[in-house]
């Protein structure tokens, strides 16, 4: 599987923006999607992931914030994030996990800054 993130950029606290991770090399839609995300000097956290099937779950402090979703047509998963805060600076990774060969792939990380 090879996975390419895009979207990140900087924003004002309180904004937003939208992250795609296209997918391609496997059957997307037996691969789990998500997005991961590793601030400066901190460990890699998971941000939210989404099944096959469209099932969602979230860290703790994004939900309510930030939305997953995929489009298995495009091969393509999304992450809406809302009232972003400065706290959710970090570098983003969007992550696939493969049913049928139970491996894990990483995109190569997109950069969000939120400072005004």
């Amino acid at each position: 599987v090879q996975l390419q993130a895009s979207g990140g950029g900087l924003v004002q606290p309180g904004g937003s923006l939208r992250l795609s991770c296209a997918a391609s090399g496997r059957f997307f839609s037996n691969i789990r999607m998500g997005w991961y995300r590793q601030a400066p000097g901190k460990q890699r956290e998971l941000v939210a992931r989404i099944t096959s099937g469209g099932n969602a779950n979230y860290a703790d402090s994004m939900k309510g914030r930030f939305t997953i979703s995929r489009d298995n047509a495009k091969n393509t998963v999304y992450l809406q994030m809302n009232s972003l805060e400065p706290e959710d600076t970090a570098v983003y990774y969007c992550n696939a996990f493969d049913y049928a060969s139970a491996k894990t792939y990483w995109g190569q990380g997109t950069l969000v800054t939120v400072s005004s």
